[in-house]
């Protein structure tokens, strides 16, 4: 039975029943200024039991995510019959983590908090990033991750650049240590942390989650397993999701063709949905398989209502 209302939402028990969930930016940009209420009553309609909501920049979290605001989507949240599975902090609001610069990093804890308070508002049971990327790699493309997806030019090689001074154990270092704080800030609070792997970034596969983990050692700490993702790096979502096991809080769901560089609509590429949903009731997975569409050709309302299908018929 869903929550009656978002701010008593609570995660399930361990082996509980899995939601069939959608992030709010499958219908809304992720720049500062992208607002979800829209895309709300609209994943409401389309029968999605949960929902991830996003702070997309660090002028959101001062401006946008208001008390008036958050109590404004909680009665949203509450008619559409949604709880907030998590609530993520997009790249710009905490890209600092990976900095060497103290000042910079801990601008970045600060507004790590400042979301998790919001999180905390929302009845969010955990707040969620995807691991940044060493400050010293840069490419063509303004959002590291992407620059594998692009297809070259004649004669172009694939290149991200490394500044001089790029010292990987020391930056891995930083990265625990930075993770490390951020989680005490979302525990003072109640909260869980989950963090989420993408290509080129301190976290690319589950492997290295588990390396992160070894290092903090701490149960509120968990993965997002971004499947979509995984497979561009050719990390195989259900083994991945055996790997994660205990740790794993939360699932990205999305379909990728078979170069594993395009993501295209659900159904129309190569993502095993059925094993991963055996993966998932094999380890008593209990969080939310949410909808992360990244773009395509089709109506994203027909892409949800194909993704909502294909699920209850996995998951059954």
């Amino acid at each position: 039975m869903l929550a009656s209302s978002a701010s008593s939402a609570q995660p399930p028990a361990t082996g509980g029943k899995i939601r069939i969930g959608s992030v709010s930016w499958n219908f809304h940009g992720l720049e500062p200024g992208a607002h979800p209420e829209e895309a709300i009553d609209i994943i409401g309609s389309l029968g999605f039991e949960s929902v991830e909501l996003i702070a997309n920049s660090r002028k959101d979290v001062d401006d946008y995510w208001t008390d008036s605001t958050i109590d404004r989507i909680k009665k949203q949240l509450e008619r559409n019959h949604l709880i907030v599975n998590q609530f993520p902090f997009f790249q710009p609001v905490v890209q600092g983590l990976t900095s060497r610069d103290t000042a910079e990093r801990k601008t970045s804890l600060d507004y790590f908090e400042k979301g998790c308070r919001i999180a905390k508002k929302l009845g969010a049971p955990m707040v969620n990033i995807v691991a940044p990327w060493a400050r010293e790699l840069s490419s063509t493309s303004e959002y590291l991750p992407r620059y594998f997806m692009d297809d070259g030019k004649p004669n172009e090689k694939f290149h991200i650049d490394i500044a001089p001074g790029y010292d990987f154990d020391e930056l891995w270092h930083i990265f625990v240590e930075a993770i490390k704080q951020c989680l005490a800030r979302a525990k003072s609070l109640g909260l869980k942390f989950s963090i989420e792997n993408h290509t080129h970034t301190m976290l690319p596969v589950t492997d290295s989650f588990l390396r992160l983990w070894d290092g903090v050692r701490d149960p509120a700490l968990g993965f997002n397993l971004d499947c979509g993702w995984a497979m561009n790096q050719r990390d195989y979502p259900p083994v991945a999701i055996h790997k994660a096991n205990k740790h794993l809080l939360n699932l990205h769901l999305r379909d990728i063709d078979a170069r594993m560089r395009e993501y295209v609509a659900i159904g129309k590429g190569v993502m095993d949905f059925k094993a991963i949903a055996d993966a998932a009731k094999a380890i008593a997975f209990s969080g939310s398989m949410s909808l992360e569409q990244d773009g395509s050709s089709e109506d994203m309302k027909e892409t949800c209502r194909r993704y909502i299908s294909v699920m209850r018929e996995c998951l059954a």
